[in-house]
């Protein structure tokens, strides 16, 4: 009775001490490292277990590494982080890439060895539009506040227009002047005669009496 009750145990154990060690090496002994892209420059990427495809529960030690499609420059070396928007598998880094094609690779040592690349396009981002507001005291465009426009200056033909009604409205007081002159120098000249008539009458007087005495 002992002796088929120790066997059935001695095979039992035996199982136990192969299968401990296949459980061990369950996962395998390298990880797969998939870079997936970016997002707003930070890289992004899977990193799993080669075998059976689970996601690396424990601690994972990479680097990340960038170069220029030109190869004029080299990002890095950085960490991997735990990705907290992601799934479980999911990896990120701290540092962003700016906007250009860049060549990552993502080197892992432990818990196992892998290796993952892909080209990466970072796009530049446009600053969001500022609203344009009036700066403080200037009335806004249309506003009441806004002061009337200046009145536009005269064009030259309504000029030379107004020009023949101003001398027309002169010429009655240039006539008046011109004929007040004239009666002014006439006068003049009746009175200038009339003096010397009369001077030349005396003179002639003054001789006649003269001669008669």
């Amino acid at each position: 009775m002992r002796i088929r009750t120790a066997v059935p145990a001695a095979l039992a154990a035996l199982g136990l001490m192969f299968l401990t060690p296949a459980q061990a090496h369950a996962h395998g002994d390298t990880v797969k490292v998939m870079v997936t892209g970016q997002r707003q420059g930070h890289v992004t990427a899977d990193v799993t277990w080669e075998n059976d495809g689970d996601a690396v529960d424990e601690a994972v030690a990479a680097t990340v590494n960038a170069v220029s499609v030109d190869g004029s420059r080299t990002l890095g070396p950085w960490r991997l982080v735990r990705d907290p928007a992601a799934a479980p598998a999911g990896w990120t880094t701290a540092e962003t890439l700016p906007p250009g094609s860049w060549k990552v690779s993502v080197d892992v040592g432990f818990p196992a060895l892998g290796h993952g690349e892909l080209e990466v396009g970072v796009p530049v981002v446009d600053p969001a539009p500022s609203t344009g507001t009036p700066a403080p005291g200037t009335p806004a465009t249309g506003s009441p506040a806004a002061s009337p426009p200046a009145p536009l200056p005269s064009s030259p033909a309504t000029a030379s227009a107004a020009a023949p009604s101003a001398s027309t409205a002169q010429a009655p007081d240039a006539e008046a002047g011109g004929d007040a002159v004239w009666w002014t120098t006439a006068g003049v000249a009746v009175t200038a005669l009339a003096g010397a008539a009369v001077g030349l009458l005396l003179r002639r007087r003054r001789m006649r009496r003269g001669r008669l005495g």
